[in-house]
């Protein structure tokens, strides 16, 4: 029997951009407005992580924040730390917070053990007091042997396997299965459920930053999530206005709070000597500005697909491929099902590539001409899990067990 309201403890892997906390921010407000005696809190890093409202029952602690550097290569956004004393740091915080808060499910977004094992030592506690752990994962990590690498590397299969509870998949198999073909056993692979994709159309709309003019004329919007790896594509798209005269509907670009301020004041400067362009740095609820666009020209990251599917918009997908290839694979499987249309910037010198595609946008298929089932169930079947978690209850408290007290100084980091 369920003695107190459900309590929830998100961890958004958020060391770069703004997927993982924008994913951990739906889930929370889907929950809340389903069962609004929830509380719910959320670990992030992310710099901009104020920026965004949360409902009451939804609250965040921010951790000292990093920049990535690399695939799996991180370096603190304090200079006056080194990364082992700013995880450290984490690390504490997260296990207090996990302690304190004494959580009913930890949901841990897609890293097994957190940014190099911060989450190991929480989880192992977690698991004797009857929380029930989750991992949380988006429909594509990577070619399945580099994440088989990835995860043998950090000790995240042991975590996997003997840790979590259960595994939830933000997607569906007719698109990709991220734990095939990396070797986690059958038992880990049967119990994972598929979600279905985040639907966004129920977040809120209608306000706009004041900057933002839509006006009457109808628009593209391009976006390249983040921003921090967009520059490419927004220059893709400004050189297809300056040499193309006859695309025929406007562009609203947003850059992104993370995009490089060199790149930036370059594309603002281009970008106001062209009539047909709107360049906006930065935009916490992009939702309105999605609902009103004639097609979107975007990246391939989880929320921007969720987002065109939400809003079924005709889009043009520019997948990044380095350092993994996540956003090529979910474009080109887009792509085969009539999802979107896939361009690779291996053209990204010709302009008038990018035109065409623009051109073509508002006569583009939409999404939900493909009339794939259950295609945007994720929010329906997180809020039956969570329902069947709250309805069973937790189990005894074992944290005096010497197997206990094994499990979290294994998992603890060295």
């Amino acid at each position: 029997m369920q003695s107190r309201s459900p309590r929830i403890l998100i961890y958004s892997h958020d060391t770069f951009g703004l997927g993982h906390l924008r994913r951990s921010r739906v889930i929370a407000q889907a929950l809340v407005d389903h069962r609004p005696d929830t509380s719910i809190l959320i670990i992030a890093g992310s710099p901009v992580v104020g920026s965004f409202s949360f409902p009451p029952q939804v609250d965040f602690i921010r951790v000292p924040g990093v920049v990535k550097l690399g695939a799996d290569s991180y370096a603190p956004s304090n200079p006056g730390l080194s990364i082992e004393d700013l995880t450290e740091i984490r690390s504490a915080i997260i296990t207090k917070t996990a302690e304190i808060f004494d959580p009913d499910i930890f949901l841990v977004d897609k890293e097994p053990l957190g940014m190099r094992g911060e989450v190991g030592e929480s989880l192992a506690f977690l698991k004797t007091t009857g929380c029930r752990l989750v991992l949380g994962l988006r429909d594509i990590m990577d070619e399945p042997s580099r994440l088989a690498d990835e995860w043998t590397r950090k000790g995240a299969f042991a975590a996997v396997e003997e840790l979590y509870d259960d595994v939830w998949i933000y997607g569906l198999p007719e698109i990709c299965d991220p734990l095939e073909g990396i070797g986690v056993s059958d038992r880990v692979h049967q119990n994972a459920v598929f979600t279905g994709y985040l639907p966004r159309a129920d977040e809120p709309s209608g306000a706009l930053p004041e900057q933002i003019r839509l006006g009457e004329r109808p628009y593209v919007l391009v976006t390249t999530g983040g921003g921090g790896d967009g520059a490419r594509l927004v220059d893709w798209v400004l050189r297809a206005y300056e040499t193309c005269d006859t695309i025929g509907v406007r562009a609203k670009i947003v850059l992104g709070p993370f995009m490089e301020s060199a790149y930036a004041a370059d594309f603002q400067e281009r970008g106001s000597r062209l009539d047909d362009v709107d360049l906006i740095t930065f935009a916490a609820s992009i939702e309105p500005l999605i609902e009103r666009a004639e097609g979107l020209v975007a990246m391939g990251g989880y929320n921007t697909f969720c987002e065109i599917l939400s809003f079924d918009k005709p889009a043009v997908i520019v997948p990044r491929r380095h350092p993994r290839l996540e956003q090529f694979i979910r474009a080109s499987r887009a792509e085969d099902l009539g999802l979107a249309r896939m361009l690779l910037d291996d053209e990204v010198e010709n302009a008038a590539i990018m035109a065409d595609a623009i051109r073509g946008l508002p006569t583009q298929s939409r999404p939900q001409a493909a009339a794939i089932p259950k295609l945007l169930g994720g929010v329906d079947t997180i809020r039956r899990l969570v329902d069947a978690i709250v309805a069973a209850g937790r189990p005894g408290r074992n944290t005096g067990a010497p197997e206990a007290r094994r499990q979290v100084q294994r998992f603890a980091r060295p």
